[in-house]
């Protein structure tokens, strides 16, 4: 099982050990897609959702999932995050939402986790509150776009 940072050598789940690593400054960018019909993307651009502000509780539900990721995805390891945004562009050539998310933090392992769950959530959290309009939504395309600090920096 060489190459899974998670397994140990006896093939079974671990957390790794970062304790002798250096504390860097390290941040996360990740991206995610809500696919939409147009008529569901002329309702967040025009406010008209019954629900309220859609795209602000996606951000503040991205948010929160970053601060949680460690509860929520058994190895990662707890971190103490410096900042986490999560923005929102409205595609109308590709209908839908585009979400992207940055996470930073001062620590001995990165932040990829926290980008990736802060994008899954928000993208979940406007499914959910426009799924009375549009059976047809996809979540789409959640991928990690560049991690800086430590050994595996990664540029865009």
């Amino acid at each position: 099982m060489s190459g899974l940072s998670h397994i140990d050598g006896k093939g079974e789940a671990a957390m790794v050990d970062v304790a002798g690593k250096a504390e860097t400054e390290r941040t996360a960018v990740a991206e995610g897609w809500l696919v939409t019909a147009r008529e569901t993307l002329a309702l967040i651009e025009d406010g008209a959702i019954a629900k309220g502000d859609v795209l602000a509780a996606a951000r503040i539900a991205g948010i929160m999932a970053a601060k949680r990721t460690a509860e929520l995805i058994p190895l990662c390891h707890p971190l103490s995050l410096t900042k986490v945004s999560v923005g929102f562009d409205l595609r109308p050539e590709r209908p839908g939402v585009r979400v992207e998310a940055l996470a930073q933090a001062t620590g001995k392992t990165g932040v990829e986790m926290e980008a990736l769950t802060a994008v899954s959530v928000a993208c979940l959290t406007l499914y959910d509150m426009l799924k009375a309009a549009d059976k047809t939504m996809v979540i789409d395309g959640v991928r990690l776009l560049k991690k800086t600090g430590g050994r595996s920096s990664s540029g865009s």
